[in-house]
């Protein structure tokens, strides 16, 4: 049983849509959609690929299936970091194409209802490039909730 099937073994489809991976990226908290984890896996050999946006760390073998992996830190611009023991890949499926997304760590999974949930901060972007999905709070906790699609395909 892969860590994402263990995280949600004990859930149903209505509480899945509720459910998010909590990850940290220097610092701060994020979270994706506990249903488009597929699993999380320890860093590995990355084999580089040319010509790809800088963010796109090369492919991994995962068990014979090759997977892109994103660098998340660079994909938000952040200044890089040495890669350490806590650093994880999360492995994203979306439209039955498997990502990994490098971290600096997961956290835990949340339950973030409704009452739960903000909207994005406004920007000098228009929505349609806005990569959040709206900004999550527990207790005295924040985390910016990801637009998995707009992470993963737009610049």
């Amino acid at each position: 049983m892969t860590t994402a099937e263990a995280l949600t073994a004990h859930l149903d489809e209505e509480n899945l849509e509720h459910m998010y991976l909590i990850f940290n990226v220097n610092q701060e908290a994020y979270g994706v959609g506990i249903g488009f984890v597929t699993e999380i896996v320890g860093l590995q050999k990355i084999v580089q690929v040319p010509d790809v946006p800088s963010y796109i760390k090369g492919v991994i073998n995962l068990r014979g299936q090759v997977i892109p992996v994103m660098d998340v830190r660079t994909r938000f611009k952040m200044q890089d970091k040495t890669y350490d023991d806590r650093t994880v890949i999360i492995v994203l499926e979306h439209q039955d194409i498997k990502t990994g997304l490098i971290v600096d760590g997961v956290s835990d999974v949340q339950e973030l209802r409704e009452e739960d949930l903000s909207p994005p901060p406004q920007n000098d972007q228009s929505s349609e490039k806005n990569i959040m999905t709206g900004i999550g709070q527990k207790e005295s906790r924040v985390f910016f909730l990801l637009d998995i699609e707009k992470l993963l395909y737009c610049e």
